[in-house]
């Protein structure tokens, strides 16, 4: 399609669709082997010493007790709210996260793929 003769690109820029999708190609391929390379293990749940997971379970607990005797009860639907997100959050914040051995050629690889991706993709919505 035409607008006033000038065919739009990417970002709605006379730019080239060509470059973004080889950019973003680039990207993905560069970011899938990037995460390939990364193990994710969780560590010890520690709050407030050794193995506190338990205590997180409280407000939780609370909150659906609440909520079995009352439905409409605001407390017990904000403890299950703030229950549920200590949780999340001990678990996202007890998360290790380490880079496999590669070598240097292949990191190489992939962080050059990525950068040059996203360098693509960023000219891609520039008007030509």
């Amino acid at each position: 399609m035409a607008d006033s003769g000038t065919e739009r690109g990417a970002g709605g820029t006379p730019g080239g669709m060509l470059e973004f999708v080889i950019g973003t190609a680039m990207t993905a391929v560069g970011a899938y082997l990037l995460t390939t390379r990364v193990t994710v293990t969780s560590g010890y749940w520690n709050y407030f010493g050794d193995n506190t997971f338990g205590l997180t379970l409280i407000p939780l607990l609370a909150g659906i007790a609440l909520l079995f005797f009352n439905g409409r009860s605001f407390a017990g639907w904000m403890l299950v709210i703030i229950g549920a997100a200590i949780i999340l959050f001990g678990i996202i914040a007890n998360l290790q996260i380490y880079f496999r051995p590669t070598s240097l050629f292949a990191t190489l690889m992939m962080l050059g793929l990525l950068a040059a991706g996203l360098g693509v993709v960023a000219r891609s919505l520039r008007s030509h």
